[in-house]
Order: C-alpha cells, then structure tokens, then sequence
C-alpha cells in the first residue's frame, strides 16, 4: 500500500495541493463514496465528475467501500473511452482489491479487457493473481494466466515460475511442470536463446513440492534426475525440508547409502552454519522408517533409544513407523513394549497402529494374543476398518480357524458394513484351495452384484482351483457370474495366446542352450551374497565398521552429538552411489496390483503356479523362456517359484543358476528366496553353510519368520545338529513367534530318527501344553514315535533276561 500510495502520488496534479481544491476533492470521495454504498453506479452523473487516475485510486482504497462496488464503479469508468483510459496502477490496484476479498471469478474478464486496453501490469500483479487462484484451487485458470502473460511478453520472473510449478503439481500435471522445470535450468545454463524467461533459477518451495509430487507418483528416475541436476547447482542449496524429502524419497525406495549421505550433508552444514541445516524430528523419523523398510529394525530400535535423549522427543508418527517395522520383521514383543510407551506419553494409537500389531500377532501365530488385541481397540474407541476385518479374517484362515474366519466375514455381510473386496477375495482364495470351487462362485456372484470389482487376484485364484481340481471348462462360467466386460475377456485371450505360443515358441534361444547358465556351485552362496552386498553401496553391518570411505569426510567425531550412533551408520556409507536393495522385507507377491503394467507377469506367475503344482517343470520352465524372451521382466514371485521346483526335484544345480540370473537383473530377494536357499543347502547336507547364510540375511537386514526357522531347524536336525535345532527352537519362541505343528512335528522326528527319545517325547509334550492340535503328519511321526520305544524297550527286557541268565550261570 505504501508503494500504491507514493506512485500515486507522482501522478496527482499540483493544483490538489491548493487547500480549497484539496478540500473539495475530499468532498466528492466522500459524496461518490456514500452514492456507490447506497445505490452503485446508476445514480453516478459522469458529467460532473471530472474522471482521473488519481480520483479512481482514492475510490479503490476505500476500505469502507464493498469490493463489489469498487468493480461496478471500475467498470463503468471504462465505459467513457476514449475520454477516460484504466492505467497499469489502476489495474494492478482492483486486480489486488479482487484477490484479497476473493473475487476471484471477476479476473478473467478484467484480463480480457486490459488487453483490449493495450495495458500490461508489472509481474508481481501477476504473482499475485497466480498465488490467489492457486490459493483458491482454481489450477486451471492459473495456468491460462500463464499463457495470457508470455503471450502479451511480460517479463516473468523466478518467483512467478514458482506459483506456475506449484499450480501443475496440485493439477497433477506433473509431467509439464518437471518440462518447465528443465527448461528454466537450460535458460539459466546458457541454453536458451533469448526468449521472454529471465535467467533465474526456482526457489526452494516450488523445488520442494516437484520433489514430493515425483514422489508421491513413485517417478524414481526423474526424482533422480532433478535430484542430480540440483547437486550440479551452486547457485541452489537444499534447505532442511528440501533435505527431509530427499531422505524420505531415497529411503522408501531403499536406497539407504543416499539417506545416510544427505544426513552426514546435514551434520556438516549444522557445524558450518550454526546449526540453521541441522536435522529435525522428521529427519529422523525419515530415517528410522528407512532402516526399518529395508529391515534394519535393530539399528532403527537403537535409532530411537537414542533419540529420546536427545532433544527431539519422539511423536505419534515415530511410534507408528516403529511399530509398523517390528510387526513387519516379527519382532512382536518389542512391537509391543513400543505400543505400551507410546500410550504412557500420551499418544492414542490410531486404527493403522493397530492394524500393524493385528497383521504380526497374526503371522507369528499369537492367535490368542491378536484376539485380546483386537478386544482391547474396540474398549479404547478406536474405530475398526475394512482392513482391520480383512486381517483378522485372514489371519484366522492362515491359523487353522476357518470356521470362525467364515462366520466373522458371514456376520459382516449380514451388518452390512466393513466388508470390501478384499474380503470376498480372501474367502474365493480359501473356498478355492479347499476345493470348494461352486461357493466360490457364488461368492463371486455376490461380490459383483454388491458392486465390488472382481480384480485379477481374485480370478486368478479361481483359474488356480479350477486347475487344480480339474474344473478348467469352468472358466466359460466365469462369464456370466462376473459382469465386467473387460477382465475376463482379457485373461481368456491371454490364455488363448500364452498356449499359441507354448505351441510355436519364437526361436530366439540358441538349441541346447541352459535357461538358466550355472557359475560356480551352490556351495558358493556365500561368496554371491557377500558379493551383493558390496555392491550395494551401502554396508553399515558393524563387522564393516572399522572400515572407512575415503571418498567423502566422516562425520567428525562429537562427544556431545545429539546422534552418535546414527553418525556411526552415516561414516559407514562406503559411497555416494545409488544403491540397489539386496533384501525385501516385503514378501513377493503372485500378482503385482499395478493394473495393466503387471498383468503379463501377473499371469504368468499364476499359470507357473498352475504348471508346477501339475509337477509340469519343463512346461512351466517354457513359459518362463517364452515371456522372458518378450520383455516381461520376472519378480521375485517368479524366481521364488521356479527355483522352489528345482529344489524340491533335487535340481541344486538349477537352482543356483536362477540365484545367479536374480542378482544379475538386481531382483531383490525376499525372506522366501532365502527359505529356499536354506532347503537347497539342507538337502546338500550342509547345514554349516546355511548357518552361515542365516547369519549374512541378519546382518544385511533380513529376519526370520515362521517358515524360515522351520526350514532350518528341519536342515539342522537331518543333518545330525540337534543342539543347535533346539537352540534355534528356543529363540524362535523368545523372539516373539509361537512354534507351529510343523515345527514341532519336525522336531519330533528328527529327534525320533536320532534315537533322542526321551527328547521327542519332551516336544510332544511342549506341542500339547501350547494348545498346539496335532494332524495326520503327527500321527505318522507318533507311531513311529511309539514303534522306537517299543523297540527300546525290547531292547532293555533284552539286556535284562541276559544279565538275569549270565548271574544264574
């Protein structure tokens, strides 16, 4: 206002200095004032009053005059052309009196009509009318300003360029923004040619909000891409936002080497700059959630100690990624010690906290504990969702208690609420493996009529059971049940193609050559792991600590640092390279859910689901060859599967050959893939070496479930080690996670086969006192079981009548 007012002021006449002239001046404001208040413009008398800039200016600032009056009386001034013409201050001055009383709609036709007027406002007018319509979530027209400014030349500054990127990213016209975006880094590299873009470069929140859109659309290449080009930029500085996003980015894509990078970035600049770039809680929390994504939940744990002593205290979002990274990684019992802390400082779990606990106590077979869990929500007034039902129905079903995850899901259709999708899903996938294929159908009957999408999971599971129980005419009723006109049609002809080709496979293989070339021996999984490791990039395992990167300065050491263990993890970073994840601690999934991008591998893996349930390896190894060959990049669903017939065959050989294809095409392992490492190892009889892997997998970020331990102790007992497979049983129930049928029925065996009877007994015992109900395989192990000591025992009588007949004698 005070520039408005000294601007003004230049244009005013001399004579208004004249008192008398001055006073009569004030007296028409004043009468025009209460005339537009009282009755708008259609009493105004344009003979009498003699129209000026300096006259429309004082009328405009009128504060007790209405907005919508100031745009009558401005618009009926410029109905007197050619006597009276608006100047580029009179427009600037209604555009900024329009923005701020939000007028926003009255802007467009003033713009047509100041370029009817041949007038043209300074840029920060329009700054302001981009701000306000961004402000006001009217992109579109944000943009069209855009276009209304270079088309009359105006001269465009960076901050105008700011709001621009801005309003394409809320638009979520991400893709012209990042165009616009290269195109000011050319101008200012020199590049442009003279156009009406001043060289000037974007400013940190418009950076910033690019940043989180490429993010939030999952743009890893163009995240990198932007991100390389600001490194290459002296003139620009991350600031400690800009900083956290590229943490949070590069963190929840695993690569952690950049996010410990840009922290050790960070404690350089807050020495430097007087702790202005020093990190922040969300820093950290970023931090912490990328340790646990890529399962370093341990040093996440550690992490967190420490920062509560920091002076960062933690918040609820600290609390939820921690309890959300133990749950994942099986580590219920400090899940829970977090959950307890977390409601003593004050903070409400909400439904996800929850949701996370429920999925864990699930997958760790703490049915018992998820139950009373779920009891306790439900007591504290935290409201249950889909997703809650969904686990418990799920989680139910993978426990052995179908009949009360049936009755659950059958009591929420009759509510009429909290039932999806993903629900009818869970129970077609169940009815399908138990062969119950007609209700399965009906379900999906049911599902399509209550307005659900049947998705891809969903008849995939179907085309599986009616595989399965050789039920393939039945894919013609998938037809009439399922009313979408675009799915099912799409999977028969893809179905129809797939065998076309398996029939005539394009030759672009050499005759005779392997699928999958064999280096080395299995024996070497040490050396291929070790070797993945180090080309990572980032190796923060504590045997590693003491070596150091030459190639960037470590963090000094601080004794009064507020982070000396996450100082330790960022001095460990080897490299400023990108790294590639070694281990998922997300299990592969058969179908991707990222529409039709992942429909050919998701077929794929559900007809090699098919084919090797068939015992068909040679027909499934053929479809692997064929879409391979035509660029359908296998995940790690895919491999698991394949390598897994291999193993069970006895083909180690083969197996170790799709080992060596996943960690050329950098296909993340996950904790199936290394279950199957560990069974290939045990029926090599060399459990030593799967000791070993196991070791490895948790120092780089592994854990282990159910399965896994399973699968070793089953490894460890067949080869002679019972020891150790009691050891592993010991800390598999003191991490959290309840022993299953299986695990004790193995037990049992391998201890019955070693003539360690009274231990066998011992675990059976163990298996009744938890509640654990036995099936036909224990049965089988019992009468063997019972026949070993029958056979003791006639050996003992034995021994007996030959002592009692030796002192007759």
């Amino acid at each position: 206002m005070r520039h408005a007012r000294t601007a003004v002021s230049s244009l005013s006449s001399p004579i208004l200095k004249t008192p008398s002239i001055h006073l009569g001046n004030i007296l028409l404001i004043a009468s025009l004032t209460k005339t537009l208040s009282e009755s708008g413009t259609r009493n105004l008398d344009p003979n009498s009053i003699p129209l000026s800039e300096s006259l429309v200016l004082q009328i405009l600032r009128k504060n007790s005059l209405e907005p919508s009056k100031k745009l009558d009386f401005f618009n009926w001034c410029r109905s007197f052309k050619p006597n009276f013409e608006h100047s580029a201050v009179t427009y600037s001055h209604i555009f900024r009196t329009l923005c701020r009383s939000g007028f926003v709609d009255e802007v467009p036709s003033l713009l047509l009509s100041m370029k009817e007027d041949g007038v043209l406002v300074d840029s920060e007018t329009f700054k302001l009318l981009l701000d306000a319509f961004i402000r006001s979530g009217k992109f579109d027209t944000a943009l069209e300003i855009l276009d209304y400014m270079e088309e009359l030349g105006a001269a465009l500054n960076h901050s105008v360029y700011d709001s621009v990127l801005v309003a394409l990213v809320k638009k979520d016209r991400v893709g012209l923004a990042l165009s616009i975006f290269f195109k000011l880094l050319e101008a200012c590299n020199g590049d442009d040619n003279g156009d009406s873009v001043v060289c000037s470069f974007p400013g940190s929140v418009a950076i910033n909000q690019l940043l989180v859109a490429l993010r939030k659309a999952d743009m890893r290449v163009e995240f990198k891409q932007v991100f390389d080009k600001l490194r290459v930029k002296r003139e620009f500085e991350l600031d400690t936002c800009g900083y956290n996003i590229c943490i949070h980015s590069f963190g929840c894509w695993g690569d952690l080497g950049v996010s410990l990078i840009l922290f050790k970035e960070m404690k350089q600049k807050e020495k430097s700059f007087s702790g202005s770039f020093g990190p922040d809680l969300c820093t950290y929390n970023s931090l912490i959630h990328a340790l646990c994504l890529v399962g370093k939940v341990k040093d996440a744990l550690v992490v967190w100690e420490e920062l509560k002593v920091s002076g960062h205290e933690p918040d609820a979002f600290t609390y939820r990624i921690l309890i959300q990274g133990c749950s994942k990684s099986y580590r219920m019992d400090d899940a829970m010690r977090i959950l307890s802390e977390m409601q003593y400082n004050g903070f409400a779990p909400g439904t996800v906290v929850y949701n996370s606990l429920l999925n864990g106590l699930f997958k760790a077979r703490k049915v018992m504990e998820a139950c009373q869990l779920f009891e306790k929500m439900v007591q504290d007034g935290v409201r249950a969702s889909c997703w809650t039902y969904n686990i418990l129905i799920d989680g139910l079903f993978k426990n052995g208690r179908a009949e009360a995850a049936y009755t659950l899901f059958c009591d929420l259709k009759k509510k009429g609420q909290f039932v999806d999708g993903v629900a009818y899903s869970i129970v077609v996938f169940q009815l399908c493996r138990e062969g119950q294929l007609e209700e399965a159908l009906r379900l999906v009957e049911e599902m399509e009529a209550r307005g659900f999408v049947v998705d891809l999971v969903t008849i995939t599971s179907l085309l599986i059971g009616f595989h399965k129980h050789g039920r393939w005419d039945w894919t013609e009723r998938l037809m009439k049940h399922i009313r979408d006109g675009n799915l099912v049609p799409h999977v028969l002809k893809w179905k129809a193609n797939m065998e076309a080709l398996m029939k005539n496979p394009p030759k672009t293989r050499k005759d005779y050559t392997p699928l999958f070339p064999v280096k080395g021996d299995f024996r070497d999984i040490m050396t291929l792991i070790g070797s993945t490791g180090q080309s990572m990039g980032t190796n923060v395992d504590s045997e590693d600590s003491g070596e150091k990167d030459h190639e960037m300065s470590p963090i000094e050491t601080d004794q009064w640092s507020s982070s000396p263990y996450m100082d330790q993890l960022a001095n460990q970073v080897r490299s400023s390279e990108h790294s590639s994840q070694l281990f998922s601690v997300i299990r592969g999934q058969r179908v991707q859910e990222k529409g039709i991008d992942s429909f050919d591998v998701g077929m794929v893996n559900t007809f090699l689901s098919i084919f090797l349930a068939k015992g068909k390896l040679s027909l499934a190894c053929k479809l692997f060859e064929v879409f391979s060959d035509m660029g359908v990049d296998p995940v790690s669903y895919t491999y698991n599967s394949i390598m897994s017939s291999f193993v069970k065959k006895g083909y180690i050989n083969e197996a170790w050959g799709v080992l060596n294809e996943m960690d050329e095409k950098v296909c993340p392992a996950d904790i199936a893939t290394y279950n199957l490492i560990i069974q290939g190892l045990g029926k090599m009889g060399r459990a030593d070496i799967a000791s070993s892997v196991l070791d490895k997998l948790m120092k780089q970020g592994g854990y282990l479930d159910i399965v896994m331990y399973n699968t070793l102790i089953n490894a460890l007992g067949k080869a002679g080690r019972l020891d150790e497979a009691s050891k592993l049983f010991e800390q598999m129930r003191s991490s959290g996670i309840n022993p299953d049928v299986i695990t004790y029925n193995t037990l049992i065996e391998v201890q019955t086969k070693a003539g360690q009877l009274k231990d066998a007994y011992r675990f059976l015992k163990t298996m009744l006192d938890a509640g654990c109900s036995p099936n036909h395989v224990t049965d089988t192990i019992l009468d063997n079981l019972g026949k070993e000591i029958e056979k003791l025992r006639l050996q003992k009588a034995s021994i007996l009548r030959t002592s009692s007949n030796g002192d007759d004698t």
